[in-house]
């Protein structure tokens, strides 16, 4: 059997053990394996590995309501639940497309686009696009920017907002691309980039385990409207789709969901005990009241 022969025959197996999955849905997945799997990232204090190699954080939390309220839902006395890491940000969606994870637990950006392909429950954290620069450096605005290299993250909306207001302002930024969250302090640190761009509350985090947390600031400046994040699911399957939303509906309406953000961004949180000091906004409050899983910013002011 030639390559190109073999590559169609995985191919056309790959599409009927999907096609097989999605005629069978998460819940029945989970029913007749006793088991879930979520995916996540290393962003904190999202979805990152401390002290071990099981996750924590404000998601893994959420998601562990959600796995209580699926086992209710399903009438079984225990799920076992296994993690994983996906390698890179932009691994995430064909993980789930694929049916590798059935929870994608982490900082997801939800959006549009994104919606062609996967889908979101309940929006837990409303992010927005600024940088992070060396306090001594006192770089807090746009404007001081201007003809400076700055470090942006692959695979986000991030480099897009910064391309769009670099040209829209003639600032003649030259923006260095990084593969990887963890890439953008230290060229920040060695010199070869003036500040790093990339969601705020990423940053924060990066700034929170680096050796020196008191050398940073973000930027007063927002560089993007309101970006909505949120736990990933697949498309086209609602019934699971609904659980999951009352789970979080639930939690968010108890207010549980506003104890967890207390203690994942207002305390000290593993593995150094940083806290991140982000107070629960007005738009924060008002997604609890009023839950939504809309990718549209608008929906949030």
């Amino acid at each position: 059997m030639s390559t190109s022969t073999k590559a169609v025959t995985f191919a056309a197996l790959a599409a009927l053990a999907l096609s097989a999955w999605a005629e069978q849905g998460t819940l029945d997945k989970i029913k007749a394996s006793g088991a879930i799997t979520i995916g996540h990232g290393n962003p904190i204090p999202f979805s990152y590995r401390a002290d071990g190699p099981q996750p924590v954080g404000y998601a893994i939390d959420l998601c562990a309501r959600v796995v209580e309220a699926i086992k209710a839902e399903l009438k079984l006395p225990a799920i076992k639940v296994s993690y994983v890491l996906a390698p890179n940000s932009a691994a995430h969606d064909p993980m789930m497309v694929a049916g590798t994870t059935d929870l994608d637990c982490g900082g997801s950006v939800n959006n549009a686009e994104r919606q062609k392909q996967v889908t979101f429950t309940m929006t837990h954290y409303l992010a927005t696009t600024r940088f992070i620069a060396k306090k001594a450096d006192n770089l807090t605005k746009l404007a001081d920017l201007k003809g400076k290299t700055v470090a942006a993250h692959e695979n986000t909306p991030d480099p897009r907002y910064l391309t769009e207001l670099n040209a829209a302002q003639n600032l003649g930024i030259n923006i260095l691309v990084v593969r990887r969250l963890r890439d953008g302090l230290p060229l920040v640190e060695s010199g070869q980039a003036a500040a790093y761009v990339h969601r705020d509350i990423f940053l924060a985090g990066e700034a929170a385990i680096h050796s020196d947390p008191s050398l940073w600031q973000l930027s007063s400046d927002a560089l993007s409207p309101v970006q909505p994040l949120g736990i990933m699911l697949r498309k086209d399957d609602p019934a699971f789709k609904k659980v999951v939303d009352a789970a979080l509906v639930a939690t968010y309406k108890s207010g549980e969901a506003a104890r967890l953000y207390a203690k994942w961004f207002q305390s000290p949180i593993p593995p150094k005990g940083i806290n991140l000091n982000m107070p629960l906004s007005p738009m924060m409050a008002n997604l609890f009241a009023n839950p939504s899983d809309s990718p549209d910013p608008a929906a949030y002011k």
